[in-house]
């Protein structure tokens, strides 16, 4: 008994999605309560994530959100990963994938198109970054996603040991660029103040502060060459240039004809 209920509480081995747990939209009993169903609990969470973050969330936050009693919320799922789960998956959805079997040999595009997506899910819902490495992640719409980036790594023509590597090195640091974007932009929000307001007094500061520090000089040139562009162009220039580091390192382990 004692190691069942350890299973049932080890996250690297459980998973909403898997056959023990209920199937989407429905419950575990008769008589659930009405007006309720998996979907419109998904929903509701995605809000309150986006809303008020991870930190704040919890099963009795989510019934008020719903006019429901907590205890009507467990009708639909065991525990709050499961619906944390499910909410995760629920924005994976949003991104939009290309068509990979189409086209094989726009592996470049493609592979931009999945890089733009899932940064775009990343600074839209912050509270993604610390869940993805919680879960297994395999709800329909992560699987269609991980097929998506596996079938576009593929049509590059690398062989089958460097493309793991590969695979890593783009949607890693797709990953911590998006995270620290989307944390910067909540950052601001939370201030009371736009990208360029934070960014200015940002900057200043540190630079009163430290004033005398060798890095301020050797930063000055990099500061200079954004001098005109608003931040959001600073994250959208930086980003493509890193991307397009990314394909051309790519590109250099392709076989020549």
């Amino acid at each position: 008994m004692a190691k069942a209920a350890g299973r049932t509480k080890n996250t690297a081995r459980t998973s909403v999605w898997l056959q023990a747990k209920a199937p989407r939209g429905a419950g575990r009993k008769g008589d659930q309560p009405s007006g309720l169903d998996r979907d419109r609990i998904t929903e509701a969470t995605v809000r309150l994530l986006d809303a008020e973050g991870l930190d704040k969330f919890s099963m009795r936050r989510l019934a008020g959100e719903l006019n429901v009693t907590a205890m009507s919320v467990y009708w639909y799922v065991d525990t709050k990963d499961d619906l944390l789960e499910l909410a995760l998956d629920a924005v994976c959805g949003e991104m939009r994938l290309p068509d990979t079997e189409a086209a094989p040999d726009a592996w470049r595009e493609q592979l931009r198109a999945l890089a733009d997506e899932y940064r775009a899910s990343l600074i839209r819902h912050p509270w993604i970054s610390p869940l993805v490495g919680r879960y297994l992640n395999i709800g329909p719409n992560w699987l269609a996603f991980a097929k998506a980036i596996q079938s576009t790594v593929r049509s590059t023509g690398l062989p089958a040991y460097t493309q793991n590597g590969v695979i890593s090195a783009v949607f890693q640091f797709v990953y911590g660029f998006g995270t620290i974007e989307g944390h910067y932009i909540s950052r601001c929000a939370e201030a009371g103040m736009s990208q360029e307001e934070y960014y200015r007094e940002a900057a200043g500061t540190v630079r009163d502060e430290l004033a005398t520090h060798g890095l301020l000089e050797s930063a000055d040139e990099l500061m200079a060459a954004r001098d005109g562009d608003t931040v959001e162009e600073m994250w959208e220039r930086d980003f493509t240039i890193a991307l397009d580091l990314m394909i051309a390192g790519i590109e250099s382990l392709l076989p020549r004809p």
